[in-house]
């Protein structure tokens, strides 16, 4: 339905996106709806919205879900010159105040880039961090079915027949192995001790089957962030999961953060009051990138406990009173902040390799 047809200045067009269709709206700089129309999430349902976009002098892109369901969208634009601008969803009062529906989703994106309100730059999937991400997250949830395994594993040891409970050792990795060998007698699984084999031996095959990808996965990601991150890998306690979860928050455009600050709140580490009454202190707000979160932990103990500048600096603050605790929070915001300028040069070197 066309709502108005004037060629006007400053057009911005935003889309609520879904995995089998995606909804855009435009929006001239006084916020004046000028249309709206559906598309098919397909190349060409995508191609159709940018022909339907030239009919105005569009300056700005808004996707919801620009990392998910628009990331297909966002590639499209990138490859015809476009930087979509990334929108969270509508805040509780839009959706208060008129309901939820799509075309309003759309509006409200639209709106967002128009007024300034949304202004973090889309992630660029197009590149080798893309890559990088993709093998991450496999790893990711390969690691989590490999705990689940081995925690199977143990309550099935705890409950088996007493005999065989206490014929398999103790510690899991050695466990998983004998495990492995064992030898059930499958005309005999009436009786719970072959059945007890039987289900051993599954999991713990399980398990080996997910080192073994494990170990592939590894051997693809670690050169990947090796030619990608060589001096974020040069820093103390930064391996290859760590680097690869900074690149992953930060993106491939190493202008879509711009400051240390930024960074800081997007992975969870920007300080915030937390004082009350004679209590005067900070604490890390519990937004953010918790994988990025955590990843800026793991460096904060590991330096802690082995990096003699970390270890003065740990020394130092506790003494000052500061509790442990905070020591650390304190630790994370500055390692973000080192963390931040290392990984923007590799991007940066990055970019200008693609370049050339």
């Amino acid at each position: 339905m066309t709502i108005s047809t004037s060629n006007e200045q400053g057009v911005v067009v935003g889309v609520d996106t879904h995995a089998d269709q995606h909804t855009a709206a435009v929006m001239n700089r006084d916020g004046k709806v000028l249309d709206l129309h559906q598309f098919p999430t397909t190349a060409g349902g995508y191609q159709a919205m940018l022909v339907w976009a030239q009919q105005w002098p569009v300056t700005a892109w808004g996707v919801e879900s620009s990392g998910s369901y628009g990331a297909g969208l966002c590639r499209v634009l990138r490859d015809h010159g476009h930087t979509p601008t990334d929108v969270a969803l509508p805040d509780v009062l839009v959706r208060t105040r008129q309901g939820k529906s799509d075309t309003i989703d759309a509006v409200m994106a639209a709106d967002a880039v128009r007024s300034g309100r949304a202004q973090t730059m889309a992630k660029d999937t197009r590149s080798v961090v893309e890559s990088i991400r993709l093998l991450l997250i496999t790893r990711e949830s390969a690691v989590k079915a490999r705990s689940v395994a081995y925690n199977q594993l143990r309550d099935l040891v705890t409950t088996a027949p007493t005999t065989l409970r206490d014929s398999l050792p103790t510690t899991k990795t050695a466990r998983a192995a004998a495990c492995r060998g064992l030898r059930p007698d499958p005309t005999r699984l009436v009786d719970p001790t072959q059945a007890a084999k039987t289900a051993l031996r599954s999991v713990a095959r399980r398990i080996d089957d997910l080192d073994t990808e494990i170990k592939a996965l590894d051997a693809a990601l670690n050169p990947l962030v090796a030619d990608v991150a060589p001096r974020l890998l040069a820093r103390p306690q930064v391996g290859p999961l760590i680097a690869a979860r900074i690149l992953i928050t930060l993106g491939a455009d190493p202008q879509r953060v711009t400051t240390d600050a930024k960074f800081a709140r997007l992975t969870g580490v920007a300080p915030i009051p937390a004082s009350s009454g004679h209590t005067n202190r900070m604490r890390l707000h519990r937004g953010g990138d918790r994988q990025a979160n955590k990843a800026l932990h793991l460096v904060a103990v590991g330096r802690k406990k082995n990096y003699p500048p970390a270890v003065a600096y740990f020394k130092k603050r506790t003494k000052e009173g500061l509790s442990k605790r905070d020591t650390i929070r304190a630790m994370k915001r500055l390692i973000a902040r080192e963390l931040f300028y290392v990984a923007k040069a590799d991007l940066t070197a990055l970019n200008q390799l693609d370049g050339l």
